[in-house]
């Protein structure tokens, strides 16, 4: 019965397949919005101020950073938690896949959000005299609490790395 229930368990590692090929599709849906941005932008490109350009590549950094974090947690979770990736001999592979653990990636997605949200918050000053005082000082304070709790869990990792 034990043996039954651990191997059952175990085989349920392949639920989490469906989730991780979910975030492709993620994938796509930031694809199509990244290239209706630019083709939004490049037939007004001469009559938009260099501000509404800055805050539009903003967004497109945003969108490949976001995108960025989804292949970094789509194949390093898939990897760790479901079953390894085998590529054929001679095929392109990224130099970091297979060599990321759960510790590791908890530290990249926790910086990733930290540089997301910075360019949140950089867009959110650049149109700073259109938005309430209070606001921006809560805008401040959850990119504050992003930074200290990437720095924490940084610090956190590097405690139980010695140990």
């Amino acid at each position: 019965m034990e043996v039954l229930i651990e191997r059952v368990m175990y085989a349920s590692r392949w639920l989490l397949a469906p989730i991780y090929f979910g975030l492709s599709l993620a994938l796509i849906a930031l694809g199509i919005k990244f290239f209706q941005e630019i083709f939004h932008l490049l037939p007004h490109v001469l009559e938009i101020s260099e501000a509404d350009i800055v805050l539009v590549v903003l967004s497109l950094i945003d969108i490949a950073l976001v995108s960025g974090l989804i292949v970094m947690v789509m194949f390093t979770s898939y990897e760790n938690f479901v079953s390894s990736i085998d590529l054929k001999e001679g095929t392109e592979k990224l130099a970091w896949l297979g060599t990321l653990d759960t510790g590791t990636l908890k530290s990249k997605v926790a910086a990733s959000i930290v540089a997301i949200s910075s360019i949140h918050l950089l867009k959110i000053f650049m149109n700073a005299k259109n938005i309430e005082n209070d606001k921006l000082m809560w805008y401040v304070l959850i990119h504050l609490t992003f930074v200290i709790s990437a720095f924490a869990m940084g610090v956190l990792d590097k405690k139980s790395k010695k140990h």
